[in-house]
């Protein structure tokens, strides 16, 4: 795994909660945390820094994995706007993943594996976003779907109705997207 998933993970744990519980998640899970962007990391230290973070928030490894998917892709867009500049909703943003983005990814990153996606049921309001990771790790795509949603200013509504977890080939999610309005 690419090292710029651990530094956007990083970022989103100190920003909620201080460097210090990011060294103590570190110590918890057995891990250095020295990670560079460019650098490639065993899937397993995502998997200890998620285990480890879920233990002490009380939440499951899905739902942490969700709310940091949500918060790198975020991140992604303070270090990436350029990516996301073009695009006035979600939907439309996502469309790009295996066009423009992975592809672009795969330069700047000669290992990287990214997921593949495609799309169908495309409306204005929604899109079904079909998944396939080695890593397995749909929650995450989840997290950033959410993320991406509410970048444009959206909410997003998810629902898994496929997942390579439970054996299936691939995921298989149904989002619909909503304007965000503040109270």
């Amino acid at each position: 795994m690419k090292g710029i998933i651990f530094n956007l993970v990083e970022d989103a744990v100190v920003a909620e909660h201080g460097e210090a519980v990011w060294d103590t998640l570190l110590d918890a899970a057995g891990l250095e945390g020295a990670y560079t962007a460019l650098g490639d990391y065993p899937d397993a230290d995502l998997v200890a820094l998620v285990g480890a973070g879920a233990a002490a928030l009380d939440v499951t490894p899905d739902d942490l994995t969700r709310h940091l998917g949500s918060a790198a892709l975020l991140g992604l867009q303070r270090r990436y706007p350029q990516f996301f500049e073009p695009h006035t909703s979600a939907g439309d943003f996502l469309l790009t993943l295996n066009d423009v983005i992975h592809p672009e990814v795969r330069k700047l990153h000669r290992n990287a594996s990214p997921p593949d996606f495609w799309f169908d049921g495309q409306t204005p309001d929604s899109l079904v976003i079909h998944y396939r990771s080695r890593r397995r790790l749909c929650a995450l795509a989840e997290g950033m779907i959410v993320g991406a949603a509410a970048h444009y200013g959206q909410t997003a509504t998810l629902e898994q109705t496929s997942c390579m977890n439970d054996g299936a080939d691939h995921c298989v999610i149904h989002a619909s997207f909503a304007a965000s309005f503040a109270a």
